[in-house]
């Protein structure tokens, strides 16, 4: 017969542990923010972007994964036989039942020394204020010198210089030249910023250098550099490595760009929009002229109308008019005048004519005259028998001689 168990077993089933300890892991906060230091190997890139790799020493591995999105932002991705230092959390990959970090940031194995360096002069150079808002000044919109701090042989310079001729080349731009990285480099690039400001005297600086580990871009941690970016006395854009670099000189200047060609398109406008802006205010301009012409013209206008109601033309037109209705008057008081003379001229000419010798002619009288002397007979005593006479009548005249003389 069976013999039945004195306890009862509790079994969990491989999925159930892994899942258990990868909550366990999980959960420690430590594991959460850690920093591990190996050596690259076993480097894989897949078509879906994430990175695989194993992180190594004398003693033990690690699987690490970075997610394609994370790897993206990265400066710095590993490299085979690279000594590094990865920043992640430690989770638990189920379906394979081991442990492995998933990084988010990687960095040279020395640059653990040199970022405490970083955050130590930080904290000081901030802590004095020299990275305040308030000490920012802005950027001329129309500079017309430009000094350029880099170095002459790198590629971060054809890049600036290219930009800046090809939005603003009125601008003159002089280069000081200074080594953007080893030893010799940050009092270089002190000396090459008090020569701009003590002999150009350039609207605004940028200093600039491409791309490189925090060894590489040391130089610009440097505290003398800081403090002289931040003593210049034009305003300075940083352009330093690449978008996810910062340095102490972007903190001390007046504007950090991401990049050295960014950092040139930031301290030059472009002449395109500068054209654009130029045809609005053009237009503008236009549209103004016009509308005070318009409004002089009107006012103009205003005042002309004005100036006639009180100008003497009007009361020279005035009068004109006045003359032509007094002259027309004058021709008619002439014409009436006229008229009335004629009409009495006619009436005397009428008495006249009835009172006219021919008149009596006319109605049967006769005008008797002496031949030859001419006078008139008036009496029978002036004439004798034998006297010629000549006598008119109305129509012609004939003579006649005296035969007898007849008395009352």
């Amino acid at each position: 017969m069976e013999q039945i168990p004195l306890f009862h077993l509790q079994f969990l089933t491989v999925s159930e542990l892994t899942r258990y300890l990868r909550q366990l892991i999980e959960s420690d906060e430590l594991l959460q923010e850690v920093w591990v230091e190996g050596e690259v190997s076993n480097l894989s890139r897949p078509a879906s972007g994430h990175i695989y790799f194993t992180l190594k020493d004398q003693g033990a591995s690690l699987r690490c994964v970075i997610w394609r999105s994370t790897a993206q932002r990265l400066r710095l991705l590993p490299q085979d036989g690279a000594l590094v230092q990865a920043h992640g959390s430690i989770g638990v990959y189920e379906a394979g039942g081991q442990y492995q970090l998933y990084a988010d940031l990687i960095q040279s194995a020395g640059e653990g020394a040199l970022f405490q360096e970083f955050l130590r002069l930080k904290a000081l150079l901030e802590a004095e204020g020299l990275f305040a808002p308030e000490r920012k000044r802005a950027i001329p919109p129309w500079p017309r010198q430009i000094g350029i701090v880099t170095s002459p042989t790198g590629a971060a310079l054809q890049d600036m210089l290219n930009t800046l001729r090809r939005r603003f080349p009125l601008a003159e731009v002089v280069l000081a030249p200074a080594p953007v990285q080893g030893d010799e480099a940050p009092a270089a690039i002190v000396a090459a910023l008090q020569a701009l400001n003590r002999t150009i005297h350039p609207d605004v600086i940028l200093v600039a250098r491409g791309g490189g580990s925090l060894e590489d871009l040391w130089a610009f941690n440097d505290e003398r550099v800081a403090r002289a970016i931040a003593a210049s006395q034009a305003p300075v854009i940083t352009g330093i490595g690449h978008e996810t670099d910062f340095t102490l000189a972007d903190f001390a200047a007046d504007l950090r760009a991401p990049t050295p060609t960014a950092a040139a398109e930031l301290a030059a406008p472009n002449r395109e929009d500068l054209r654009l802006a130029l045809a609005e205010q053009s237009g503008a301009l236009t549209r103004s002229v016009r509308s005070l012409l318009e409004t002089f013209r009107f006012r103009l206008e205003g005042a002309q109308s004005q100036l006639q109601r009180y100008s003497p033309l009007g009361y020279i037109r005035s009068e004109r008019q006045r003359l032509d209705d007094l002259g027309r008057y004058a021709g008619r008081s002439i014409l009436h005048r006229l008229s009335l003379q004629r009409a009495l001229l006619s009436g005397v000419h009428m008495r006249l004519n009835v009172l006219s010798p021919q008149s009596a002619l006319q109605r049967g009288f006769a005008i008797v005259t002496r031949h030859p002397q001419g006078d008139l007979v008036r009496s029978a005593a002036q004439v004798a028998p034998g006297t010629e006479l000549q006598i008119r009548v109305a129509e012609g005249s004939f003579g006649a001689k005296v035969i007898d003389q007849f008395s009352e």
